[in-house]
């Protein structure tokens, strides 16, 4: 079942579930969930690696970050992927899961993001990818509502996320073995 915002502002504000939210969101959100802002924009290079015990994420390059307050504009080139990390972060109990959707307008004008879920027990920052598909640059203003985030119940019990991307981080420093 999919939470309303009536039962998610009463668990931002009796469990911080988000964090960082805006006064829009707190006040009137839209639809089933909230919209989150792009807090920090990464260019990625170099090699990655998954393998079945370690892995090793490209070099990450923090080439923007939001200020509260503040507006400042980011060119996203054609045909790049960059990674992006939200400017609220979630507090996940062990009842919830969260998936995204991208704001309409991005794929509208041919940017996708890539996301996925949030598990239950995860806290921190969220970490995503974005990649311009089209022949011209796009512009992106930091703090620019970017993704839908809806929460979901989930019955018949969860393992909490125990992985090493909890609190946030955004890359891994060198070659890592997987928990």
């Amino acid at each position: 079942m999919v939470l309303g915002t009536e039962k998610l502002l009463e668990l931002v504000k009796k469990e911080n579930l988000l964090t960082n939210l805006s006064k829009r969101e707190l006040e009137n959100p839209e639809g089933s969930g909230f919209d989150l802002r792009i807090g920090e924009l990464y260019e990625l290079s170099g090699n990655g690696f998954l393998g079945v015990e370690e892995r090793n994420t490209p070099e990450a390059k923090l080439i923007a970050r939001f200020e509260e307050g503040k507006t400042g504009r980011v060119v996203l080139k054609p045909k790049t992927y960059y990674t992006f990390k939200t400017y609220e972060e979630v507090n996940m109990p062990e009842n919830l899961l969260a998936i995204f959707a991208a704001r309409s307008t991005l794929y509208r004008s041919g940017i996708h993001v890539f996301a996925g879920e949030v598990s239950p027990g995860y806290k921190g920052g969220l970490t995503m990818g974005i990649y311009n598909f089209r022949d011209e640059e796009f512009e992106l203003e930091m703090g620019a509502r970017i993704v839908h985030i809806m929460f979901f119940e989930v019955s018949g019990g969860s393992n909490l996320y125990r992985g090493q991307w909890q609190g946030g981080r955004v890359f891994t420093n060198q070659k890592e073995k997987q928990i």
